[in-house]
């Protein structure tokens, strides 16, 4: 792994370009209801962040050629997507759930962050599945700090899932973030063997990190369609999505993603 340790002046960068996001998924939060469509979702992100002098990770992503990769400025999610959903004519309807993943570049460094809106009355567990995969993210926020090992705050994160009778993704994981959106190390919500052996790591200050529990009321296993980007659950479960950038300091972690 070669980790990128970010100095005080790119930390300020980066908070600059998480002010934006976080104003790209407040205006989602306040803005979101029925009769919406996941294009509609998108374009409330995409101007937000254009105004302020942003541009989108996700459109052509990785080739970042126009007519392929990626086609939405942004990824939205519904129900049991559960992440690069592509935007487009699909309506939101009362009881839905929709994750707005909004990943932009300003200033020169990335920034990444992601949070599921409730459509309307949703059904109460699948409410407390969101409100499980928040607390996790809470979780890992309270408990970064210098000197611990990723897969002790992980460990924690999936045990908090799990025992509260949900499941954590596995195939898709958090990673290290700055001037590229994906750096090292990878950030799992999950531990395991391989993990340990062979791609755990000590937090230090100076690092940022992407941290985006996933969490599926039903089992772990996802998915793609045929499009090639949307990832489902495997049993048509639905799943939820939160994620904020961090970044390691000498005392614990500061949020550069929640619009301080």
């Amino acid at each position: 792994m070669r980790i990128i340790l970010k100095s005080p002046r790119d930390l300020e960068a980066m908070r600059v370009a998480g002010r934006v996001a976080h104003r790209c998924i407040k205006r989602v939060r306040e803005q979101a209801q029925a009769g919406l469509t996941t294009a509609d979702i998108d374009r409330l992100m995409y101007e937000t962040f254009k105004g302020a002098g942003g541009e989108s990770l996700s459109k052509w992503y990785p080739t970042y050629k126009r007519g392929k990769g990626f086609p939405g400025e942004t990824c939205v999610s519904v129900n049991d997507e559960v992440v690069h959903g592509i935007p487009g004519p699909r309506v939101l309807h009362d009881g839905d759930i929709v994750t707005a993943d909004c990943a932009i570049r300003l200033g020169g460094y990335c920034i990444d962050t992601a949070y599921t809106v409730l459509i309307g009355s949703v059904r109460p567990e699948v409410v407390r599945m969101c409100d499980v995969s928040q607390e996790a993210l809470a979780l890992a926020i309270r408990e970064i700090r210098p000197g611990l090992k990723w897969s002790f705050i992980a460990g924690k994160m999936q045990h908090l899932v799990e025992s509260s009778g949900y499941s954590c993704v596995r195939d898709f994981v958090g990673h290290g973030i700055g001037k590229s959106m994906h750096e090292d190390p990878k950030v799992p919500n999950v531990v395991t063997d391989e993990f340990k052996r062979k791609q755990d790591f000590i937090l230090t200050p100076g690092m940022t990190l992407a941290v985006e529990p996933m969490v599926i009321m039903g089992g772990h296993e996802v998915v793609t369609l045929t499009d090639g980007w949307t990832i489902v659950t495997k049993d048509h479960t639905p799943a939820c999505h939160y994620e904020h950038t961090i970044a390691v300091t000498a005392t614990g972690c500061e949020v550069l993603t929640d619009g301080r």
